[in-house]
């Protein structure tokens, strides 16, 4: 009897070792994914994180290689550039993802292509205009600039606001959608009865870095508040100028309908002195946090967001679908063959369960031409103690969709 469990003893520790071999096997293939920093683009880096939490890192023989590109980008384009590229380095790397495709992204994902060509080249919210990355990227998934730009000055109308401010500087202008959105926004004003003025500010990439940039809108929004007035929506086309905008408006008044990068993560928290740790990775929780300390503030009605990350589920979803392409066998040879929009929209909508996306093909202003591997995505914009806009129910006229 004692032999028998002895035996039977030895029998199950074999099992229960070669099931922990099993479950400590390392990855079959991996997935790289390139973002911004902390405090350049948080969200971007949190839905790569959130990749690394539920697939491992390769380091410990997880799915998941994760680097950043500097602060500096612009400077330091090389450095981005060798970064990237290094990827193809890897023997088990399938699929690359950049988000945002910041200048560079085009040069290192060629560099990959000469010598991985079957490898899978996603972007999020690229920065290059949209004719040169799409001639290298499998896909290109950024946020539908340009229904936006009708959108939020509808919306801004609809709350009573007489002004729109629009705030940026000259790199950010030279980008073709952002430029587009820009004129978009301008016409719309016109035709619906706004003031629109445009301000320009430092670009955190330059001499002034990130720090620079901040305190110059810090100091410059109780001015613009004043000159204006309290029933001005006002907007910034960089992530990290986001924070000390909504600090003031908070504190000053003014209205903010969404970010360039929509997100209850982006700039709140700071804006408002938030520890979200607690709940990092709950959309639902976290925008029920942000949203009861803008109420409490007195800024209820005044303030937008999307009720989900765009960053963050950019980055998350983006990974899900290239693991999903690679699992059935699709490579950059055979990727346009499998590719259609309901695809990749089925995963933005797996990471908001409380919302939906609308994604459509980017069209070539000039010639109408649609990109077959550019889709541009919305989702309705929640006011923060109003609730849902149903954004997404309104039909932009082509005529604001053609503007360039």
């Amino acid at each position: 009897m004692k032999k028998y469990h002895l035996a039977a003893v030895l029998l199950l520790s074999a099992a229960v070792f070669a099931g922990a071999a099993c479950a400590a096997e390392p990855a079959k293939f991996h997935i790289g994914i390139c973002t911004g920093t902390v405090s350049q683009s948080e969200d971007d880096l949190r839905g790569a994180e959130a990749l690394i939490q539920k697939y491992g890192d390769v380091t410990d023989g997880g799915m998941i290689k994760h680097v950043t590109y500097p602060d500096s980008f612009m400077t330091e384009q090389e450095t981005t550039i060798s970064q990237i590229a290094a990827f193809a380095d890897d023997p088990l790397m399938k699929a690359v993802i950049v988000n945002q495709g910041i200048p560079g992204t085009t040069e290192a994902f060629r560099r990959i292509r000469e010598k991985r060509p079957e490898m899978l080249l996603f972007v999020g919210e690229a920065h290059e205009d949209p004719s040169v990355i799409d001639s290298i990227s499998d896909l290109t998934v950024g946020n539908d600039n340009l229904s936006r730009g009708y959108l939020n000055i509808v919306l801004a109308k609809r709350l009573g606001c007489k002004h729109f401010v629009h705030i940026s500087f000259p790199r950010h202008m030279s980008y073709e959608l952002l430029s587009r959105r820009r004129m978009i926004m301008e016409q719309t004003c016109k035709d619906i009865g706004l003031g629109f003025h445009f301000e320009t500010a430092p670009d955190p990439t330059s001499d002034v870095g990130v720090a620079g940039a901040q305190q110059f809108i810090l100091e410059k929004m109780p001015t613009w508040i004043d000159k204006y007035g309290k029933d001005t929506a006002f907007f910034c086309t960089n992530d990290a100028q986001t924070e000390p905008m909504l600090k003031s408006i908070v504190e000053h008044g003014g209205y903010f309908i969404e970010a360039d990068l929509p997100s209850p993560l982006m700039g709140y928290p700071g804006a408002l002195g938030l520890d979200l740790a607690d709940v990092s990775g709950n959309f639902e929780a976290i925008l029920k946090r942000v949203e009861d300390t803008v109420i409490a503030r007195g800024a209820g009605g005044r303030m937008g967001v999307w009720a989900y990350s765009l960053g963050f589920t950019t980055s998350k979803a983006l990974g899900e679908f290239a693991i999903d392409c690679i699992e059935q066998g699709v490579t950059h040879q055979k990727f346009r063959r499998y590719f259609e929009i309901p695809k990749v929209i089925k995963f933005f909508d797996a990471e908001s369960p409380n919302s939906s996306w609308k994604g459509r093909y980017y069209a070539d202003a000039q010639t109408d031409v649609e990109s077959k591997n550019h889709i541009l995505i919305l989702q309705d914009t929640y006011m923060l103690g109003a609730g849902p806009q149903h954004m997404t129910d309104i039909e932009v006229p082509e005529k604001y969709l053609k503007i360039h």
